[in-house]
């Protein structure tokens, strides 16, 4: 028989406040029989009744039990079954007062990004903390598992900080680690209302307002690629929208391939450069080509398709009975910021009937400023063009486009109109239902980010984002050819991935290319290895083909100042200097 806890275990009907910081909940005791009482009241007043006990906690355990029976309860001596108040203290809050401390919560949360987002402006505040994995699981090891029982508003508002706390500031001017960087605060704004508006972008009745941005926002594209009209829809990433490419161009050449797959499809080619994005070989791989028929086309030194490559591979796949199918030319590859000869590259394909796929995912800046976009020349006689907004034109991740110059592309080759989403009966225009163009069912609002940002900065307020970026590569440059122990793995990079080496003093003297080669690869992997530990700046490495590992700053975060490079330079002098090598 269970023991009922004496009239002196619990205090009854006795309001309580307690208060934690600024998030308050209204507490009352209450014996088995006051809980009963409590949980009829819920639900005949529809307020929601909650309660828990927590074992871990001796201080709050004291407050519900007398001298003689907490002493026994909490050493497990005696058989008292304390699964009936299994409560911290029950607690019941009406709807208005739970709507009160999330508003509350929320506004800690706004308070402590622009905290945030404050310290990350001050330049010589860090990029990052760094620590080990195995360091980190134990430094958050008290908030990392997720609970079987909920954690209140406070825990969680301590959970933000400590994330954020760890989390790298790719918003800090001193960031220059990825192709995606910088944080505009426009597109900051752009991401709570989407948060909070919550729908998704399958049709236009749950969707209105950013179906029409949509539509607006791809013509806008277009404009700047040189199409008129044409198709397109946001995708979750550069690699999807390649695969979007890929899928449209199969279609093309094959239509049959939607209802009788590959089985009796001809075997199709698809070319591209050794220097291209893995997403082509990856598409290849999900579309059904297969690694086999993706032929890597030769660059040049400076990390371009070779077009006389490209032709004898092209002849070379039809002297085998194969069909070429495709080019996937790169406008800014991710290492050298390489763009492929686009225009060039446009007339073998008319030549040979082959779909041209410009993979400018990176280099789409460059369309955004009149005085670069002739890296791009010829783009607008491509069938299809992947563009990331989240790159270059430094919106918020993630932002990315595919486009195509002909009409209804998508919804020829994906569509499938479901019943239960894209009925023809509607009362308005279906044509803005896009969601069976897509590959997926559920898609993101990736559009009002971007399109409140270009509102903010208009045409001129991009190009002159561009052309500032294009004016700090130069000024790195010149640092770097005048500066002792830097040298360029390409001079005179066209686009903003500067590539380079540092040799620190003492290893100047080293002679033999194959000392020189391996001095080079482990002194820029230890120099990055010193940059993390530090935290004060971010740079990516990587070897390519036969050359040695080697740094890759990129410039994309709008932040960025010619202090800034000044302050990387000199870093990775002193970080070099500091190297011991065994």
């Amino acid at each position: 028989m269970k023991h009922q806890p004496t009239s002196d275990c619990v205090e009854r009907n006795k309001k309580k406040v307690r208060r934690k910081n600024k998030f308050v909940t209204k507490s009352y005791s209450l014996d088995k029989q006051g809980l009963c009482e409590a949980k009829r009241l819920s639900k005949k007043l529809a307020i929601n009744f909650r309660g828990q006990l927590n074992f871990d906690n001796p201080k709050k355990q004291n407050s519900l039990f007398n001298q003689n029976q907490k002493s026994k309860l909490l050493t497990g001596k005696t058989n008292y079954d304390p699964d009936w108040t299994n409560f911290e203290g029950c607690f019941a809050t009406d709807e208005s007062f739970q709507e009160s401390q999330e508003t509350e919560f929320l506004q800690e949360i706004v308070e402590l990004l622009l905290d945030y987002l404050k310290k990350m402006r001050i330049k010589t505040s860090k990029v990052l903390d760094f620590h080990h994995p195995h360091q980190l699981k134990q430094a958050m090891a008290h908030c990392m598992e997720i609970p079987d029982t909920p954690k209140d508003l406070e825990q969680l508002l301590s959970d933000c900080k400590e994330t954020l706390k760890y989390c790298v500031k790719t918003g800090h001017s001193r960031y220059f680690n990825q192709i995606s960087c910088g944080l505009d605060a426009i597109a900051v704004a752009g991401e709570f209302l989407t948060a909070m508006a919550n729908t998704n972008m399958f049709t236009y009745e749950i969707a209105p307002v950013f179906t029409l941005m949509e539509e607006v926002t791809l013509q806008k594209l277009r404009d700047l690629i040189g199409w008129s009209s044409g198709d397109g829809i946001f995708s979750p990433g550069g690699t999807i929208a390649n695969l979007y490419a890929i899928l449209a161009a199969r279609f093309a050449y094959y239509p049959d391939v939607k209802t009788r797959g590959l089985f009796d499809a001809p075997r199709l080619i698809i070319f591209t450069s050794e220097q291209a994005h893995y997403s082509i070989k990856r598409a290849a791989i999900i579309s059904g080509f297969g690694l086999n028929q993706v032929k890597l086309v030769k660059c040049n030194e400076r990390g371009k398709m070779d077009t006389e490559n490209l032709i004898e591979l092209i002849n070379e796949s039809i002297e085998n009975k194969n069909i070429p199918c495709m080019v996937c030319s790169t406008g800014g590859t991710t290492v050298l910021g390489a763009f492929d000869p686009i225009d060039e590259i446009s007339k073998i394909c008319k030549r040979f009937g082959l779909w041209l796929h410009v993979d400018c995912a990176w280099g789409s800046g460059a369309l955004l400023s009149k005085s670069h976009r002739y890296l791009l020349n010829g783009i607008e006689n491509a069938d299809s063009v992947t563009w990331n907004p989240h790159k270059a034109m430094a919106v918020t991740l993630q932002c990315s486009v595919i486009l195509f110059k002909k009409e209804s592309i998508l919804e020829n080759c994906n569509g499938l109109c479901a019943d239960y989403l894209f009925q023809k009966d509607k009362n308005y225009d279906t044509r803005y239902d896009t969601g069976d163009k897509s590959i997926q069912c559920g898609r993101r609002n990736d559009v009002f980010k971007l399109w409140l940002m270009w509102r903010s900065k208009g045409d001129e307020g991009f190009q002159n984002q561009i052309n500032e970026l294009f004016i700090l590569k130069d000024y790195l440059c010149k640092i770097i050819k005048e500066k002792n122990g830097f040298e360029m793995v390409i001079e005179k990079p066209e686009y903003l991935n500067i590539c380079f080496w540092y040799i620190p003093e003492k290893y100047r003297k080293i002679d033999t290319a194959k000392e020189k080669f391996t001095m080079l690869h482990e002194v820029t992997a230890k120099i990055k290895q010193s940059m993390l530990e530090s935290g004060t700046t971010m740079i990516s490495y990587q070897p390519l083909f036969e050359k040695p590992n080697f740094f890759r700053l990129i410039l994309s975060n709008p932040s960025c100042k010619v202090e800034d490079i000044d302050f990387v330079v000199d870093e990775i002098v002193k970080l070099g200097e500091e190297i011991n090598l065994k």
